[in-house]
């Protein structure tokens, strides 16, 4: 073979190729990696070779090659491949933050004038913190994630290197600080947490847009209010926002128009209009806008609203790129429980409802039904089942619940707040002139065991980082619209999440029903919330410590926390954490605190497969899966379940058939031990029940919501019935972000494309 094939160096030159110097180069590369055989990717890699590949090219199919071993063997042929190439995209990027800095800058105009010239003024300084073995710690999908999306490209080829793209997060959000660049740089290197998408994606660039979710309500009731409200909405989406929209006070079908003696057509043909630009505003050119419209179920067109997604039906009724969340109200629910009637109206003939909540929405609500304003009854199970309907052919609309959502806010003082946003975890009050921001992170789990137990100090300390770098991003943000600063600078929140719970229970051996896993599920929160609000509270900025007259937010003053009310008093509980001073840090937050919301777990589909975690609080939904990159599909088995079966000699072709025959679940292999049966089972075969039991114990300690999803192989009306009357009974503020359905002829679950923009 070596007499016959050559291959291209990166210096062009053409040589033969060399078997022992490929073989020689992936026994470098798996050097300390168990269950590798090197000889044998080597053989495979030669078997496949072709005359004239170049040597880059070379490197990138051998990284493939491992990368398909993985699921046969075993994982580690995966992070052999990740060295391969991390190893060839060393060979072929800057050197240093100065070079790559210079290239990006001069030739592509993507770096700031800021970010520039801080690197040019301390090239030594900023390089001597990075540490370019930490590029290694990634695994093959966590790099092909970074190359594909998140490290910046000159002519569409990467050139920064992962440490490049975390310091320059780091730069951006602190400058010439350079004790607090290196505490984020290392933090971020090193994957105790990450930012999120927007801020990895901009972070240092002309527009550094680093906020995730922004939340409107529609301006006014009219062509001016909802054309501005659209233009809104694609200048954010233009900078990789995700949006949530509140429509509740645009009038129904039929509704008269004074200003013209016509008829209103309703909310359908306006939200097409928004589909369209959702579609036409890409978000820097990554990804189509992401918008989530939010209605109240006593809205008079919610009926047409609840058929916009679904497969069947005529064009000009859909707007399927849109994503959909009803905002419900517990009268609603009470209706439904009682088989009453729900009667239907109009905004505009009964306006005021999306305004309030709780009793005062009842009072004004039944008001109007018994006045006679509202357009027409229906049984409100009928519309429950349309609901239902909706979700199995779906996934959606989110349910969201109005009352739990105001009752437990911190913002309660702000007025009523009247939507989520496009992931279902943040909760912030909108109104014409304000535009509600977050800006998110998250905690990366398994960072924090040690020897074999949950290091929560470690976390509390991770936590007050977290929460200062959040905070610092409300400063340092570029904002697409005054009203998104108006609000974001009045009341300053941010949204705190995880990722990997689910790799901290199967490393700590906790079966996700078990008491062990439960407590533990509420404690990280409880430390989580802690931390956050005692950094909010008294962290230091650039070692001065804070003064919390000037330092506290605009709007602080009149909200439950200024009545030293914390999240956790709007729940009735009381923290199991009796280590952790409550009655202190109560004290201290009623004098003032910097942040007016803290806590908000969201989806993490692109940054937990960055750090090599499961999705935030989710169980895992398969031991084997796919993951889809540009060179094809790869199947992936349960690193931990496969790791467990090499420990007990049953990791076997004949093992690893059954798990794919079955669908990536081991329930039904009766041939392995009833504890790994237990441990890994997927989000299908736990009860629903301990998903939602854990999202309540959680919640008194997350001052926004939580991306709920919940799984249902087999949906039907009952059992979705009783588990999101649970949910709402539970007092959530979220009931259900997606429900994942999937049919059992073929296993397949929803196709929801994760949101990237959520995700942190």
């Amino acid at each position: 073979m070596a007499d016959h094939l050559y291959v291209i160096k990166r210096d062009g030159a053409r040589v033969p190729v060399s078997f022992d110097q490929i073989l020689g180069r992936i026994r470098e590369q798996s050097a300390g990696l168990q269950h590798v055989n090197p000889d044998l990717v080597a053989q495979k890699v030669c078997n496949q070779l072709q005359d004239g590949m170049e040597t880059r090219k070379l490197d990138e199919f051998a990284a493939e090659t491992c990368a398909m071993m993985q699921s046969r063997y075993h994982p580690n042929y995966g992070l052999l491949g990740a060295r391969i190439l991390i190893d060839n995209h060393q060979k072929n990027t800057p050197a240093s933050m100065l070079q790559c800095v210079e290239t990006l800058y001069h030739e592509q105009s993507i770096i700031s004038d800021e970010l520039h010239d801080l690197v040019c003024a301390d090239p030594a300084g900023y390089e001597l913190m990075i540490d370019y073995s930490r590029d290694f710690m990634f695994d093959y999908f966590g790099f092909k994630t970074l190359e594909r999306a998140y490290l910046l490209k000159k002519d569409g080829v990467p050139i920064e290197r992962p440490q490049h793209m975390w310091m320059r997060v780091a730069i951006q959000l602190h400058g010439k600080n350079m004790e607090r660049v290196k505490e984020t740089y290392d933090a971020l290197s090193q994957g105790y947490f990450i930012h999120a998408t927007p801020t990895l994606f901009n972070s240092g660039t002309a527009h550094p847009q680093l906020s995730s979710c922004f939340l409107l309500t529609m301006k006014d009731d009219s062509i001016k209010g909802i054309y501005e409200t659209l233009g809104d909405c694609a200048q954010i989406s233009k900078w990789a926002g995700g949006i949530g929209l509140s429509i509740h006070n645009i009038r129904a079908r039929g509704s008269k128009i004074n200003g013209t003696n016509g008829e209103s057509t309703g909310i359908v043909p306006m939200l097409k209009v928004f589909n369209d630009t959702a579609k036409y505003v890409n978000q820097g050119g990554k990804r189509n806008g992401s918008f989530a419209i939010y209605l109240e179920p006593w809205h008079a067109d919610i009926e047409d609203f609840l058929r916009l997604k679904l497969n069947q039906g005529a064009e000009e009724d859909r707007a399927r790129d849109l994503f959909y969340g009803l905002w419900i109200p517990d009268l609603f629910m009470k209706r439904v429980e009682a088989d009453a009637e729900w009667t239907l109206m109009c905004p505009h003939e009964c306006p005021g409802l999306a305004d309030v909540h709780s009793e005062k929405f009842e009072e004004l609500y039944v008001k109007y039904e018994n006045a006679g304003k509202g357009r027409h009854t229906i049984a409100a199970k009928k519309l429950w089942q349309m609901i239902l309907d909706a979700q199995i052919q779906t996934g959606t609309p989110y349910l969201c619940y109005k009352d739990a959502a105001n009752s437990k806010s911190n913002q309660q003082n702000l007025g009523t707040i009247k939507s989520s946003n496009l992931c279902t975890e943040i909760m912030e009050f909108t109104a014409p002139d304000e535009t509600a921001v977050c800006n998110l992170g998250s905690l990366a789990l398994p960072k924090f065991i040690e020897d074999g137990k949950f290091n929560f100090e470690k976390l509390r300390q991770y936590t007050s980082i977290l929460t200062r770098n959040l905070d610092i991003v409300i400063d340092k943000n570029f904002y697409p619209t005054p009203e998104c600063r108006k609000s974001n600078m009045h009341h300053r929140p941010i949204g705190i999440g995880i990722q990997g719970l689910a790799d901290v229970f199967a490393i700590l051996r906790m079966p996700w029903t078990s008491a062990e896993a439960a407590k533990l599920n509420r404690e990280i929160f409880e430390n989580i919330y802690y931390a956050a609000a005692l950094e909010s509270m008294m962290g230091a900025s650039d070692g001065v410590w804070r003064n919390v007259a000037i330092d506290t937010y605009p709007s602080f003053h009149g909200s439950p926390m200024s009545k030293g009310k914390m999240q956790y008093d709007l729940w009735n509980e009381v923290p199991v954490t009796t280590y952790l001073p409550w009655e202190n840090l109560r004290k201290l937050c009623s004098q003032g605190i910097r942040n007016s919301l803290l806590v908000a777990p969201m989806p993490t589909a692109s940054t937990s497969q960055i750090l090599g975690n499961n999705e935030c609080f989710e169980p895992f939904t398969s031991n084997l899966y796919t993951r889809r990159v540009l060179a094809g599909d790869f199947v992936v088995v349960n690193k931990y379940l496969v790791e467990d079966l090499v420990k007990l000699n049953l990791w076997t072709s004949e093992t690893r058939t059954a798990i794919i025959a079955n669908n990536g679940s081991i329930q039904g292999m009766l041939e392995l031990p009833a504890e790994l049966r237990e441990l890994y089972k997927t989000a299908w075969e736990i009860p629903q029940k301990t998903l939602i039991d854990m999202a309540r114990s959680r919640a008194p300690f997350i001052c926004q919501s939580q991306s709920l999803n919940l799984f249902l192989s087999e949906p039907s009306y009952a059992k979705m019935s009783s588990m999101h009357f649970y949910a709402w009974k539970a007092g959530l503020k979220t009931g259900c972000y997606y429900l994942r359905t999937r049919a059992v002829s073929s296993a397949q679950k929803f196709t929801v494309e994760p949101c990237l923009t959520c995700s942190a």
